[in-house]
C-alpha cells in the first residue's frame, strides 16, 4: 500500500467534502478513491470518515489524522523545494579531497575566494596522499594529479591545467658539492626520492627542447612520500630532489631552493577535478568545478612562469588571483 498516496487522497476527499468531487479533481474514478480510503482505514485499523449517501464527516480520529497529514505533506513539500533549490542555488557542505601540497598551495586561496562569492557553502577539505573512493568516502570533488590520463571509471572528470616537476637543491648543497652541468653529473650527487604516484619510483624522466633523458636513481639514503617533506629535506641541504612545482614555489621565490639543470623538467603532470555524476548536479559542485577551471588555469600559468624564471610582477600575481572575479557561474 502506498500510504502517502492514500493520505493525499484522504485530504482531497475531506477538502472536497465528496468522494466524487475528489475523484474529478484528481482525474480518477470514485471507486478508486473509495478503495484508497478503505485501504487507509484498514491499515490504521480505525475509521476516519463517517459516510452516508448525502455527506461525509470526519470522526474524532479522522480529525486528528487530518492535522497530521497536513503537517507531513507540508514537510514533504518543503523537502522537495529544498532538494530542487540545491540544483539551482549553491548551499550546504562541499566535501573536497586533494594532495596535501596541492591543496595548501592552490585550494586554500581558491576556497577563500569561492566562499566569498557563495557564503552559504561550507567547505570540508581533506588533504592526504591517498586516492579516495568518492562514493564510499563521501567526497563531492577530488583533485587528482596524474602523469598521463586518468584510468577509466564511471566518474566524471575535468582537466584543470598542467604542471610539471623540476630538479632542485639548496644553494648550500651546491656550494659544497658543485652544480651538475649534465644529466650524467647527477650520478656524482645525492639524489633524494619522493615516493608519490606521479613520479616513477626508480628514475627521473627528464624532458627538454632536445628530447627526453632518463636518469636511473641509485639507492638513496632518504625517501619520503610527501612533497612538502621532500622540499624541506632539499632545503636542509640533504641532496638534489625532484618536486612538482606546487611544492616549491615559496622556497624558490625566497631563494631557499634553486633549480638544477634548469633546461630540463620532469614529465608534465595533469590536474583533474573528479566527481561522481553529471546528472542533476548539485549547484555547489557545479559552481565549484567551473570556478576551479578558470582559477587553476590562471594560477598554474603564473606559478609555472615563476619557476621557469620568468619575472613575476605584482600585477601578474594579482591578475591570477583575481581571474575568478569575471567568471560567469550561473
Amino acid at each position: 500500500m502506498d500510504t502517502f498516496r492514500n493520505m493525499k487522497i484522504f485530504v482531497e476527499v475531506v477538502e472536497a467534502n465528496s468522494f466524487t468531487a475528489a475523484a474529478l479533481q484528481m482525474d480518477t474514478t470514485t471507486g478508486y478513491v473509495s478503495r484508497s480510503i478503505s485501504e487507509l482505514e484498514s491499515h490504521l485499523r480505525t475509521r476516519l470518515l463517517n459516510r452516508t449517501t448525502r455527506r461525509i464527516a470526519l470522526t474524532e480520529a479522522g480529525e486528528r489524522y487530518l492535522q497530521r497529514c497536513y503537517r507531513i505533506m507540508a514537510e514533504v513539500e518543503e523537502a522537495e523545494a529544498e532538494a530542487s533549490d540545491a540544483h539551482a542555488k549553491p548551499v550546504g557542505t562541499l566535501r573536497v579531497h586533494a594532495m596535501s601540497s596541492l591543496g595548501q598551495t592552490y585550494l586554500i586561496p581558491a576556497i577563500a575566494a569561492y566562499q566569498e562569492r557563495y557564503p552559504a557553502v561550507t567547505v570540508d577539505l581533506t588533504l592526504s596522499q591517498n586516492v579516495p573512493d568518492l562514493i564510499e568516502d563521501g567526497y563531492d570533488v577530488a583533485l587528482r594529479v596524474v602523469s598521463d590520463s586518468l584510468p577509466d571509471s564511471a566518474y566524471i572528470s575535468h582537466q584543470l591545467g598542467k604542471l610539471y616537476g623540476v630538479l632542485c637543491a639548496s644553494p648550500a648543497y651546491l656550494e659544497i658539492h658543485g652544480t651538475p652541468e649534465t644529466v650524467e653529473d647527477l650520478s656524482h650527487h645525492t639524489c633524494l626520492q619522493v615516493a608519490i604516484p606521479v613520479f616513477p619510483p626508480d628514475r627521473w624522466l627528464l624532458e627538454s627542447a632536445n628530447g627526453r633523458r632518463e636518469f636511473r636513481l641509485p639507492e638513496g639514503r632518504f625517501k619520503v612520500n610527501v612533497p612538502d617533506a621532500m622540499a624541506a629535506a632539499v632545503q636542509e641541504g640533504m641532496g638534489i630532489g625532484a618536486l612538482p612545482t606546487f611544492a616549491i614555489r615559496s622556497p624558490f621565490r625566497s631563494g631557499a631552493l634553486v633549480r638544477v639543470l634548469p633546461e630540463y623538467h620532469l614529465q608534465t603532470l595533469n590536474v583533474f577535478a573528479v566527481y561522481a555524476s553529471r546528472h542533476y548536479l548539485d549547484a555547489k559542485i557545479k559552481t565549484w568545478i567551473e570556478f576551479l577551471r578558470e582559477w587553476m588555469s590562471a594560477v598554474l600559468s603564473t606559478h609555472d612562469e615563476a619557476i621557469r624564471g620568468v619575472p613575476e610582477t605584482e600585477d601578474q600575481t594579482a591578475g591570477a588571483y583575481d581571474a575568478s572575479d569575471g567568471l560567469d557561474l550561473k
